[in-house]
């Protein structure tokens, strides 16, 4: 009876040991649970120890005293069994307490991540939604609103990509202090996004000022805190911020709004402040939220646009002033919207660029108008734009090359127009793409020459063909003394570097007289027509004898037709 006992204990200890192994490999998440029956056969093995044992030492004890035949073998095999049921229950017992603090442990630290983030030690999403959702019901006691302020990092994208992400990382610990150190009291912050941050913020209404001043302290020293490692201020470092509040921010009952839309709110504001040209704050006003709606409804388009083909090139002519010769076109985007109606360049370019779609737009564009172009007399040059953001493609080059290819279109014939802005970001990339341009026939000119901040040495260092003036130095010229001294120089330059000029937004007679006097000068603007269609250029070509299948048989350069001729 007791070996049928002692076996029973040890085939239920042996299975229960063998079920608790299974559950640590799949289950190491699941919460730790006192083990009551391993507990329970310990204290039955100490029971039957002390039962087995008193009648087995006792009868051990007289037999060595002489007295009695000597201990029952069944009983001392109990024994050893209880010894070893003992052992066995507290080898279990240990690592059961290991491993229930191991699991404690991990709860506690598994807990932790879920909340907080491990990078800056602020809390996360989830924890921020509960901390904010406490932090309402304080304010609310203590009869005061809160402010949801939304900061986020400009071009961070562009420091992981040159100094990389440990550097990033150095810099969102820099700004996490920053924060840490102005957030006021009883105040609480989080890191929600890659370079996103939001704090929750209690206010006196008659004092909304302070937060104010505490975003202005917020971007000063963000902006100056921005270091990676060892490399230096990162100057391109700035921070943009969205400010809400719950008293001013209501819902149709007049009930404040939940933190989720304060968080909206001032995330819209965080966008318009952006806009406004970042490094700045701005509280949330209702006029924002459907100008946020029409931008959605823009970027949706100009996806939706491309695959359809809604963007098409126009062209404006650019004439010899001297002899008043039809040379090219510049090639002007389009974008023929259903939605929308025409629109122009300044409104779906920059989108385009943010939303990284520039690309693929530039190259539709420009394949379509090498095609147009080949229609024309082989005379007539193609200008087209290229963005900033495309010259930081390193392949961008061999992109347009492969486009001159596939139309079988001259190199000679193609001019590719940059602007100042995108001299400053890497001029050593850009000389090289430049370079590889120059090499294929290409030519490269300078636009909007004069409204930026560049160096007179690019001109030398860089491969420049053409310098073109802004429109803004040639509208009002005759009346404007300053802008006349401003094209003075430029010309000067352009002549001491042999560089021809171009001069933009020709709109008026006088103008053109005012220009008339400078030598070797092109121009092009409204006088001379607004942009056209292909269709409308090829038309125009036609009655000019310019067509590639015709051409001038005359042989004696057409004249251009102005619009007031």
């Amino acid at each position: 009876m007791w070996q049928r006992g002692v076996c029973d204990l040890v085939n239920l200890t042996t299975d229960r040991a063998q079920q608790q192994s299974k559950q640590r490999r799949r289950a190491a998440a699941l919460p730790p649970v006192d083990d009551f029956v391993t507990r329970g056969i310990a204290i039955s093995a100490i029971i039957l120890f002390v039962g087995t044992g008193g009648a087995a030492l006792s009868m051990a004890i007289k037999t060595l005293n002489g007295f009695g035949p000597g201990p029952n073998s069944l009983q001392v095999c109990a024994l050893l069994l209880n010894i070893a049921l003992l052992l066995l229950g507290w080898s279990r017992l240990r690592v059961l307490s290991r491993e229930v603090q191991a699991r404690k442990k991990s709860e506690a630290e598994a807990l932790h991540l879920a909340r907080f983030d491990p990078l800056t030690g602020f809390l996360n999403r989830r924890g921020l939604d509960e901390a904010a959702t406490q932090l309402i019901d304080q304010s609310g006691d203590r009869k005061e609103s809160v402010a949801v302020i939304v900061a986020d990092l400009d071009r961070f994208k562009q420091v992981n990509d040159l100094y990389g992400h440990g550097a990033g990382d150095n810099v969102l610990r820099q700004c996490a202090a920053c924060i840490a150190e102005f957030l006021p009291p009883r105040s609480i912050a989080a890191r929600v996004g890659g370079d996103e941050f939001i704090c929750i913020v209690p206010i006196d209404p008659a004092h909304i000022e302070r937060v104010d001043h505490f975003a202005d302290n917020l971007i000063q020293a963000m902006s100056s805190a921005s270091h990676a490692d060892d490399l230096g201020p990162l100057d391109l470092v700035t921070v943009s911020i969205g400010l809400s509040r719950s008293d001013a921010c209501q819902d149709g009952n007049g009930s404040p709004q939940a933190i989720d839309h304060l968080i909206h709110l001032a995330d819209i504001a965080m966008y318009q402040a952006k806009r406004q040209g970042r490094n700045r704050h701005a509280w949330y006003d209702p006029a924002m939220e459907s100008e946020l709606r029409v931008r959605r409804e823009i970027e949706a388009g100009i996806r939706r646009g491309i695959a359809q083909g809604e963007f098409v090139p126009y062209y404006e002519q650019q004439i010899d002033l001297a002899s008043g010769t039809l040379t090219g076109f510049e090639m002007l985007a389009r974008w023929e919207s259903p939605a929308f109606g025409l629109v122009g360049p300044q409104v779906f370019i920059p989108i385009a660029e943010e939303i990284g779609v520039i690309d693929v737009l530039s190259q539709a564009l420009i394949a379509q108008a090498l095609q147009d172009a080949k229609l024309w007399d082989p005379r007539l040059t193609l200008s087209v734009n290229i963005s900033p953001v495309q010259l930081r493609d390193p392949w961008f080059a061999q992109r347009l090359i492969k486009l001159l290819v596939e139309a079988n279109f001259p190199p000679q014939r193609l001019e590719v127009e940059i602007t100042e802005s995108c001299l400053h970001e890497n001029v050593g990339a850009v000389r090289a793409l430049l370079v590889s341009l120059k090499n294929q026939g290409i030519r490269i000119s300078l636009d909007d020459f004069g409204t930026g901040y560049s160096s007179l040495g690019y001109l030398h260092e860089l491969p420049i063909d053409c310098i073109k003036i802004d429109r803004s130095f040639i509208t009002n010229l005759a009346a404007n003394s300053d802008n006349a001294a401003i094209v003075q120089m430029i010309t000067t330059l352009g002549k001491g570097l042999g560089l021809p000029i171009v001069a933009e937004g020709i709109e008026s007679h006088e103008d053109l007289a005012e220009l008339a006097g400078y030598d070797n000068f092109r121009g092009q603007g409204y006088l001379y027509g607004m942009p056209e269609t292909a269709t409308e250029t090829a038309r125009r070509l036609a009655g000019m004898g310019l067509l590639a299948s015709g051409g001038d048989q005359t042989g004696e350069p057409a004249r251009a037709a102005t619009a007031a001729a």
